[in-house]
């Protein structure tokens, strides 16, 4: 190894992100792992690795002794390993002096291990271990990066789009599937397009690597959108309390200001409307209806069947259930077309809303106060006896008494 893996290792942490500090340890981890190979123990050896040039060295402290005694496994073998043979732990007491010539019988004599063969097999680890320690590297890095972006929105590139309709995008150092299922159906894209994307999840498997999951009809994107063109919500002066979307059709939000006089609803619109009509073009024209949050649940119900007017409303916060009476001329804008503004509504707030007109809401007072009084009547008639029924009963009472008596 030379000024060459330096540089390389260099151009790794610039590039890519890999701490050149990392890889340092992982070769001189490879290094030792060749040494355990070879020696069949690391506890005596150690890895010096030049930062500035590359080089290594590896040393191994071994205990003088008169002479080193060869395994039989090792003579058995042939004699020419027995010739070869390397003791781990020991240094013979000739060897030792030509390190250390003052050194006697028992003391730690430190070898650097020179064998032609180890340095060439070490040498040639190394270089598989940097070459799987950078793969490693650069998944974690490139997987870090995109969960740093979950749940927020990121740019891409439409490469290509197959069959089915699913679209292979470029997000910048990797690439990802945009599904049918999570794409609007109202939205039309080409190759080449710029596109924006809500990541919905990044998971790191063994194969094939980092996954982003990602979507065009998520709730959020609408959310992450309003944060990006209202200064107001990045800046906590706005709050967004809830969102219901049925992708590519219609949304509502619900927004409440956390700093006293400010108008959340205004703050999202914009001059003459500009954030939200910003807003409206990313998503092709979906509809948004923006409304004010409020704690009282009634009202809340209320804002959220904007822009239908509410005669009355009365909300059970306990059952989570809302009756709701509007004029006859608002009943069809309050329930919407394919009862899509009372469902969008609903799933804003949480509630279950049964909404009538003031006339079916009438009606059904008066039916209700006509069978409490009915029901009435009939009670009072059971209940109701004469002198002359309850006379008999006592005296049958008296007699049954008086025969028990007997």
């Amino acid at each position: 190894m030379n000024k060459e893996l330096i540089a390389a290792l260099d151009l790794l942490e610039k590039e890519n992100g890999i701490s050149k500090e990392v890889m340092f340890d992982a070769i001189e981890k490879s290094l030792m792992d060749e040494y355990k190979t070879q020696f069949n123990t690391v506890e005596n050896g150690r890895v010096v690795l030049d930062r500035i040039t590359g080089d290594f060295h590896i040393y191994s402290d071994r205990t003088v002794v008169e002479e080193v005694i060869i395994p039989e496994n090792v003579q058995d073998n042939n004699k020419r390993n027995s010739e070869k043979y390397i003791s781990a732990t020991e240094i013979s007491l000739a060897d030792a002096r030509k390190i250390k010539p003052n050194c006697q019988l028992g003391d730690i004599v430190t070898v650097e291990v020179k064998s032609e063969e180890f340095s060439r097999r070490a040498a040639k680890n190394a270089k598989g271990t940097i070459v799987q320690k950078i793969r490693e590297e650069e998944k974690a890095a490139l997987y870090n990066e995109y969960h740093s972006k979950e749940k927020e929105i990121i740019t891409g590139v439409v490469q290509r789009i197959d069959d089915k309709g699913n679209m292979l995008v470029d997000i910048g150092r990797t690439q990802t599937t945009l599904k049918v299922s999570d794409q609007v159906p109202t939205e039309h894209f080409e190759r080449g397009d710029r596109i924006k994307l809500f990541v919905v999840s990044v998971s790191n498997k063994e194969k094939p690597g980092t996954l982003v999951k990602v979507s065009r009809s998520h709730p959020m994107l609408v959310a992450r959108l309003f944060e990006e063109e209202v200064s107001e919500i990045k800046d906590g002066i706005v709050e967004i309390m809830g969102i219901a979307r049925e992708a590519g059709s219609r949304t509502k939000i619900s927004v409440r200001a956390k700093v006293p006089n400010v108008d959340p609803v205004g703050a999202c619109v914009g001059v003459n409307g500009a954030r939200v009509k910003a807003i409206v073009s990313e998503l092709g024209n979906e509809q948004i209806d923006i409304i004010e949050w409020d704690e009282n649940p009634a009202q809340l119900i209320v804002n959220a069947l904007s822009p239908a007017k509410v005669v009355s409303a009365m909300a059970d916060d306990d059952e989570k259930k809302a009756q709701i009476v509007v004029s006859e001329q608002q009943l069809s804008l309050a329930i919407g077309k394919s009862g899509q503004n009372v469902r969008l509504a609903a799933k804003l707030t949480g509630f279950g809303i049964d909404i009538k007109s003031e006339a079916a809401a009438q009606e059904a007072d008066t039916q209700e106060a006509d069978f409490d009084n009915d029901l009435d009547d009939d009670l009072d008639e059971e209940l109701s006896f004469t002198e002359e029924t309850e006379e008999p009963i006592f005296e049958s009472e008296e007699a049954e008494v008086e025969e028990v008596e007997e």
